[in-house]
């Protein structure tokens, strides 16, 4: 059964709702209608092996992640300290807009140069042990080795091997 659409101004001769009686009766309609559904019924059990690390970026440990948030709350640290600075060597007048610019560029290009720099010491370490790999193949096997140099300064490109 639906409700009479809702008019904002009685006919001539009817009075308006009070307000008991309009939270009377939404009162009424929420007790006949659910507002809210839980489902109980227990997951499907899918298997009891235990989780695997998945391929990608490995988990980090409890102290790699305090470690990492440590850092980020440094950087934003230093951001602050130097845009401070900045405001104080501009508003005395005694700063020129380059010094300013090197102030606040500071920090994140130091940043960024140590990244790189941890970046190039992880590939350094993983290039020092490289791993083996055994193939086992059972009948003829023909090997073609092939090596393709590509040039970019001139975009050149070649090839060598059969």
């Amino acid at each position: 059964m639906s409700a009479p659409p809702f008019e904002p101004r009685p006919k001539q001769g009817q009075r308006r709702p009070d307000a008991d009686e309009l939270v009377a009766a939404v009162e009424e309609a929420m007790a006949t209608r659910p507002t809210a559904y839980r489902d109980d019924s227990p997951l499907p059990a899918v298997g009891s092996t235990p989780p695997v690390a998945q391929p990608g970026r490995p988990p980090m440990s409890q102290a790699a992640t305090d470690a990492s948030g440590l850092m980020l709350a440094a950087g934003v640290g230093s951001l602050g300290v130097g845009g401070a600075v900045s405001l104080v060597l501009v508003a005395s007048g005694y700063a020129d807009p380059l010094v300013v610019g090197l102030l606040c560029a500071t920090p994140p290009v130091a940043l960024l140069s140590l990244k790189g720099l941890v970046k190039a010491l992880g590939k350094a370490a993983q290039d020092t042990a490289p791993q083996e790999h055994h193939h086992h193949y059972a009948g003829p096997v023909v090997q073609h080795h092939r090596e393709v140099t590509n040039h970019n300064r001139w975009w050149g490109r070649s090839t060598t091997g059969n």
